[in-house]
């Protein structure tokens, strides 16, 4: 069962394509475990690039592994609050996460699950609050299983190295684009 929380974003009366976005090396500076608002350093950039990528007809979704709460790092509730700050500042229609991990501290959250990227649990989620394209869609991400949770899909993929990106894959995939960040999106969509 998909446990992952949707925050906020309403579905729309039409269908369009969405660009499903990773947190942190896409929209936020990449820090390993982010625990507070404090540190979560959005990137100056974000939200041009939200607005530019809404107006050429896409949703934006963001679909991030939060293994933190599994880990005792962090509360659900701070997470929430993570979440409802990064999408009043960025703009984005959605925040799927998962805060499982199959090695999780925190026996609530110990789990192997669909929704844990490369999962496509968030993704399914989402469709069935959103009306989305799938054919036209994309998955951003800085790390492979980003680009593989994408290809699992169907997504076009694109892989940035804004983040840990091409000199950190944890294994081999490939990637439809590399880019150097999200700016480099519009260009492409």
């Amino acid at each position: 069962m998909v446990e992952c929380i949707k925050e906020k974003g309403e579905n729309m009366g039409q269908y369009k394509p969405a660009v499903f976005l990773d947190r942190d090396g896409v929209l936020t500076r990449e820090k390993s475990y982010i625990t507070n608002i404090a540190d979560l350093e959005i990137f100056p950039y974000a939200k041009q690039c939200i607005h530019d990528i809404k107006q050429k007809g896409y949703w934006t979704i963001v679909i991030t592994n939060q293994s933190a709460v599994a880990r005792g790092m962090l509360s659900e509730k701070m997470l929430c609050r993570m979440n409802d700050y990064l999408q009043q500042e960025t703009g984005v229609d959605a925040i799927y996460y998962c805060p499982h991990h199959p090695d999780a501290a925190v026996n609530a959250y110990r789990k192997q699950c669909d929704c844990r990227k490369p999962g496509m649990g968030m993704f399914q989620q989402a469709m069935k609050e959103f009306l989305i394209d799938k054919e036209g869609s994309y998955m951003i991400g800085d790390r492979a299983a980003d680009i593989l949770a994408g290809k699992n899909m169907g997504l076009t993929t694109i892989l940035l190295e804004s983040g840990y990106g091409t000199k950190r894959l944890e294994f081999d995939v490939k990637p439809d684009y590399v880019l150097e960040d999200l700016c480099k999106v519009c260009d492409l969509l």
